[in-house]
């Protein structure tokens, strides 16, 4: 997920344009209403103490709801600025199929309380910690009227699958399955080999599993490898672990973004269907969730024409010819004051393009481009 900025006081080559740092939204993306979205303050730890920043997605109606309890990983830097996450593709999926969905941030990520947990290369130790917050998360789910505490599956990303898998040794009643998204940590420190300790904690894990799972990784995951994602399913299978592995293709630049992506779904969605209905638990499409309303073409100029696209002066247009050849979904943005903005890939792109835009312009910001649309002057004026 990008999105690059530009104020229109200044005139920069090509090559320093795609060369500056890529700046996240600032703006937080409005909540999803057809999705019942909102965010709490989950209590966690000792007596309750620390917040979880969570959030839920729910179905039309009361309840009890089977429940989808996902798992964040860990981008770089720290975690305390890590944002919110929403996985919102995964979730709109699982909404359509009347489930609730819950996703907190961890102890020490974005506007959780506490502070984040950090073994080394103990990732053991590491995955009981995250898993910590986890289970905190169900037993707050279990005590809830919306709840169906009978049908419960476990699922995370990345490092939030490796705190998935550690919950899942314990005894946990009502839970039926965990959904492994390319799941693991990798340290780049070079302190210890850490391949060596993430397949050991594998084969702790699979020998202590208590439910089914299904591992999802893609060949050019741009984090585990598939040698070792084969080396961490043997070592997690022969230990006495149920999952079964779903090696899939190539993923646009890198498939550990698979699950954030709009294109994903295609990739993960049939097969976790075909899981869910092995465990028991729902999957048909039982909710019809109103559609986004979309811009609408408009056949002011082809999207291939940059010299058509207003207010830019020759930087502007030399970022747009670049971001022609961006991934979808995928916006642009401009502005009368010559600034413009573009996101790609993620949640939003179009929100957060404008945003963008709106950060170097003091006049209103509107969308041009959106995925392969014209969408001036609908957009704008």
């Amino acid at each position: 997920m990008e999105s690059l900025i530009f104020p229109p006081a200044r005139r920069l080559t090509l090559s320093f344009l795609l060369s500056l740092p890529l700046f996240a939204h600032a703006l937080p993306l409005p909540l999803e209403a057809r999705l019942r979205e909102e965010i709490i303050m989950l209590p966690s730890g000792d007596g309750g103490r620390e917040r979880l920043e969570t959030t839920i997605f729910r179905p039309p109606g009361p309840g009890p709801f089977p429940l989808l309890l996902m798992n964040h990983g860990k981008q770089p830097g720290p975690a305390r600025q890590q944002p919110r996450e929403r996985f919102i593709y995964m979730a709109t999926e699982f909404v359509r199929r009347g489930y609730a969905v819950m996703l907190p941030m961890r102890a020490g990520y974005a506007g959780s309380t506490g502070a984040y947990r950090d073994h080394g290369c103990d990732m053991a130790a590491n995955a009981a910690g995250q898993a910590r917050d986890v289970g905190d998360a169900l037993a707050y789910a279990r005590r809830q009227s919306w709840v169906d505490a009978s049908r419960i599956v476990l699922a995370g990303q990345s490092y939030g699958a490796l705190a998935a898998l550690s919950l899942a040794t314990q005894v946990l009643p009502g839970v039926r399955g965990v959904l492994n998204f390319a799941g693991g940590l990798r340290l780049d420190d070079g302190v210890c080999d850490w391949q060596a300790a993430l397949g050991q904690a594998f084969a702790a894990l699979g020998a202590a599993s208590r439910v089914p799972g299904l591992w999802l990784y893609g060949q050019n995951d741009g984090y585990f490898a598939p040698p070792l994602v084969r080396r961490l399913h043997q070592a997690y299978t022969a230990a006495g672990g149920q999952a079964e592995l779903l090696a899939y293709g190539a993923f646009k630049r890198d498939a550990h973004l698979t699950l954030g992506s709009r294109d994903g779904v295609a990739v993960w969605l049939v097969p976790t269907e075909r899981f869910l209905r092995r465990i028991g638990m729902p999957a048909a499409p039982v909710v019809a969730l109103p559609e986004r309303l979309d811009l609408p073409a408009t056949r002011f100029a082809s999207r291939a024409d940059i010299g058509a696209v207003p207010y830019l002066a020759d930087g502007g247009r030399a970022a747009y010819r670049a971001f022609l050849g961006k991934l979808q979904p995928r916006a642009f943005a401009v502005s009368s004051s010559g600034a413009w903005g573009w996101a790609e890939e993620g949640e939003s792109p179009e929100v957060r393009a404008l945003d963008a835009c709106q950060q170097g312009s003091s006049a209103p910001c509107h969308l041009y481009l959106v995925d392969d649309q014209v969408v001036w002057p609908a957009g704008g004026q």
